[in-house]
């Protein structure tokens, strides 16, 4: 072991007229402690609030679309069978979606229609982790076997709506919804609209407010006939084994298709939501590093202090030998430890709050606000990792100046006064 930290070790035990220095720098190494617990803590509940939402969002919205520049898709079971080749690519989903109106005899609503293919398990597999009654079995039956509750009139079909919208238009599951929809038809395509009549069979919630207020899930034939789109889809939804390749598969898909079809995902959907959340977690750990920050360099105050105590010492040092940078290394390295003292017991406390966190579920937040009813947590290793180096680089910044000072103080000085 090098004499200078042998020498810092020593001066970390607090002889009696040295107490007020020692109580100093326990609460110096709590400060940090704190800081680093809280940022660590912090920066995983961000992590989850990140992971939920993009979950949340990913389940009923595509992560990878493709789309005709010409318009809707006639060949898209070739276009499927292709994109399914493609690594990173867990399935496929045709869809169709269009704008209408929703009414029931208490309430009328805008809405986004949107037809899927029910036989695809990567569609159904997410979206029945969100449904609260009835069932998407449904959405499959045949338009003209399906009767509405209402004096026994033919369905159009069943469909799947959000819960917010059920609540808006005061429906249920068996309850009949009347849907009006613009289409184009005829040779000079003109503008028309058509009315069908629906039974709903499930009543679903996402957790995401646009999402449970305004999407309604019909079964793509059904929803071909309804738009009078039949065997054509507006595109073709791909699901990805793996988030983290979605550029990876994007640009596959892309040289795959050729330009005659656009290809796009996820993140440029989403862009102003991802920027905004980074920006937001960036500026939490900023404020809370911050924190660790003004705990760091509560060091400085308290090494000056130890400089001023150990004059003589340094003097003695400097006599026997020493160089500049041995005397500086011995406040360096007292700082460094006390630093890693505090980062130490932080990682510890931010690590078992956030086991606490996950497995206790001790604070709860409003869930018509966020769709989730306890803070998510998802701890990464990488956080930590980043957090203990920026402490201790704080730290190490708050030792140098009284390292500095002790190591210019000259002994011939020193033994006068």
């Amino acid at each position: 072991m090098r004499y200078e930290l042998t020498i810092a070790l020593r001066y970390l035990r607090a002889r009696r007229r040295d107490a007020f220095i020692s109580i100093t720098t326990i609460f110096t190494a709590v400060g940090v402690m704190l800081g680093v617990a809280a940022l660590v803590i912090v920066l995983a509940v961000m992590r989850g609030f990140e992971a939920s939402l993009r979950q949340r969002i990913l389940s009923l919205t595509p992560q990878v679309e493709i789309q005709s520049y010409d318009g809707a898709l006639s060949d898209y079971q070739s276009i499927e069978a292709r994109a399914r080749g493609v690594p990173g690519v867990a399935g496929t989903d045709p869809f169709i979606v269009g704008q209408g109106m929703a009414t029931s005899p208490q309430g009328i609503s805008g809405v986004v229609v949107r037809g899927v293919e029910l036989s695809s398990d990567a569609v159904i597999s997410k979206l029945r982790g969100y449904v609260q009654k009835g069932s998407l079995a449904g959405l499959e039956e045949n338009p003209a076997r399906t009767l509405s509750a209402a004096g026994g009139r033919a369905s159009s079909g069943a469909v799947a709506l959000g819960s917010t919208l059920a609540d808006k238009l005061k429906i249920k599951a068996g309850s009949p919804v009347s849907l009006v929809v613009p289409i184009v038809a005829g040779k000079n395509a003109q503008l028309a609209t058509r009315t069908g009549r629906f039974t709903v069979t499930a009543v679903f919630e996402s957790g995401i407010a646009f999402v449970d207020r305004n999407l309604v899930l019909i079964g793509l034939v059904n929803a071909q006939k309804f738009f009078g789109r039949e065997g054509r889809v507006d595109g073709i939804e791909v699901r990805l084994s793996d988030l983290e390749q979605t550029d990876a598969v994007t640009a596959r898909l892309r040289a795959l298709l050729g330009r005659s079809y656009r290809v796009s995902n996820w993140k440029e959907f989403d862009q102003a939501a991802a920027a905004g959340f980074e920006m937001l977690k960036r500026v939490y750990a900023l404020v809370l590093l911050m924190l660790i920050g003004v705990a760091a360099f509560n060091l400085v105050a308290t090494l000056i202090m130890v400089v001023m105590e150990k004059r003589k010492d340094v003097a003695v040092l400097r006599a026997m030998g020493a160089t500049i940078a041995d005397v500086r290394r011995v406040f360096v390295f007292k700082g460094l430890i006390v630093g890693a003292v505090g980062t130490a017991a932080g990682l510890t406390i931010g690590g078992l709050g956030c086991w606490l966190l996950a497995h206790y579920h001790f604070i709860h937040i409003e869930k018509k606000i966020y769709g989730i009813s306890t803070l998510p947590v998802e701890a990464h290793p990488l956080s930590f990792v980043m957090v203990a180096l920026a402490s201790m680089v704080l730290c190490w910044f708050a030792a140098l100046y009284p390292a500095r000072q002790a190591a210019r103080q000259m002994p011939v000085e020193v033994f006068r006064s």
